[in-house]
């Protein structure tokens, strides 16, 4: 007989960190793992980052592609085979030039100025510059752009800036005409209404009557860039043809009997010892050819002419230029241009600044407003931009010079009267 079942013990539970001899170790009682998960779980909550809503799911099935899509691949495609586009979006977002925010509060005043210095844009990029130049950037590419204010996971300040891919997002009308709905596509697929619209920033660039959509500094370039394209291309293959020399050798035979019978073998002879010398010159080796008979070499295409291209270039080009507003000299147009036509371009480029500037001046005003509340200030904030270039300090110095010349001749001739 066995002994009879009972009830067994369940051991006590173990733990590999604390050990009192060799092989025997003591567990810590279940409160106090209670209270290291507890303070582990607090730690992870107070370092998680923060949600980005604008971003889009991932599913295993395909995405579905916006209604403007198409359009905005072609603007892509004209950034990438116009340099002259791309250097002129480039050096617009750069002469937009730095801003800085001001409000009543001190203490507010220097958070801001913190802020605007340190604030994270996407993953690779500090400070409000860098989220203005991009930002600007989907601006005048796509006609559109979407940005997004991330809070801290505390709630008490902003972790960040992002700017959404336009593919990620879509924008519809709202129940009023005058109100712009942010869709997200949470699983890739659906969009479905963002849910916290007031972080969401939309900017559109001269959108048509009665759209959402805003129209891209590009539009209308297509056909033209087109045309440029091709007229590229063409340039490339006649230089591939014109360039890359060929050579006819002709070999005519004689009157004589040994020319008349063996023709094929005398020109089958002179075509192997010519390539003989052609591919020994490639090599860097000089080899003479000699040949017996009449023969004769020549140039394919030696007598032909290139096609002059500067004049449909340079047409497509100021084209561009036009609808770009950049002054052709800035893009490294060698054009011929007067000392005074060239100051009017710049005066045309810096309007042209300040109406991008307006755009922009609005979503920095949100960007101060939301940082502000979620500070604890309530005080307002204005964005004030600096001089576009140093020609423009230079004219105001001299302004304000002659206008204190002028008040102390006034103040002379005063006091000349008085006496």
């Amino acid at each position: 007989m066995g002994k009879p079942l009972g009830r067994r013990r369940r051991p006590a539970p173990q733990c590999a960190g604390a050990k009192r001899g060799a092989g025997e170790t003591i567990g810590f009682p279940r409160t106090g793992r209670r209270k290291m998960k507890m303070r582990l779980w607090k730690r992870m909550k107070k370092t998680a980052a923060a949600a980005v809503q604008t971003a889009r799911g991932r599913p295993a099935a395909d995405t579905v592609q916006p209604p403007h899509w198409r359009e905005w691949a072609v603007y892509d495609g004209l950034r990438q085979s116009i340099p002259v586009i791309d250097a002129a979006i480039g050096k617009i977002g750069r002469l937009v030039g730095g801003c800085a925010p001001i409000c009543t509060d001190q203490r507010a005043q220097a958070e801001l100025e913190a802020f605007f210095r340190d604030v994270c844009v996407g993953a690779a990029a500090r400070g409000m510059d860098a989220f203005i130049r991009s930002y600007l950037d989907s601006l005048l590419t796509y006609g559109n752009a979407v940005g997004e204010i991330a809070a801290a996971a505390d709630g008490r300040s902003v972790a960040g800036l992002y700017i959404a891919p336009l593919s990620d997002v879509c924008i519809r009308q709202g129940a009023s005409p005058l109100e712009a709905k942010i869709y997200v596509y949470r699983d890739g697929i659906t969009p479905a209404p963002a849910p916290y619209p007031e972080l969401i920033l939309f900017s559109a660039l001269d959108p048509p009557p009665g759209q959402v959509y805003g129209c891209s500094l590009l539009r209308g370039l297509p056909f033209v860039c087109d045309i440029l394209m091709k007229i590229y291309a063409s340039i490339g293959q006649n230089f591939e043809r014109m360039g890359n020399l060929r050579y006819a050798v002709t070999y005519r035979p004689g009157p004589d009997a040994p020319d008349q019978t063996g023709a094929k073998e005398i020109a089958d002879s002179i075509a192997r010892e010519w390539a003989d010398a052609m591919d020994a010159a490639r090599h860097g080796i000089i080899r003479d050819f000699v040949a017996v008979g009449d023969v004769d070499i020549k140039v394919i295409g030696a007598d032909s002419q290139m096609v002059s291209t500067e004049v449909p270039v340079r047409q497509m080009l100021e084209q561009i230029v036009a609808k770009l507003g950049v002054p052709p000299f800035l893009l490294g147009l060698n054009w011929s241009t007067t000392e005074r036509m060239s100051a009017q371009q710049a005066d045309i480029l810096t309007s042209e600044l300040e109406s991008y500037r307006r755009l922009l001046t609005p979503v920095l005003v949100k960007i101060c407003t939301v940082f502000l509340r979620l500070r604890g200030y309530a005080c307002g904030v204005d964005i004030i931009w600096e001089n576009i270039n140093l020609q423009d300090e230079l004219e105001l110095a001299n302004a304000r010079l002659t206008n204190l010349r002028a008040d102390q001749l006034q103040a002379q001739l005063n006091n000349g009267q008085e006496g």
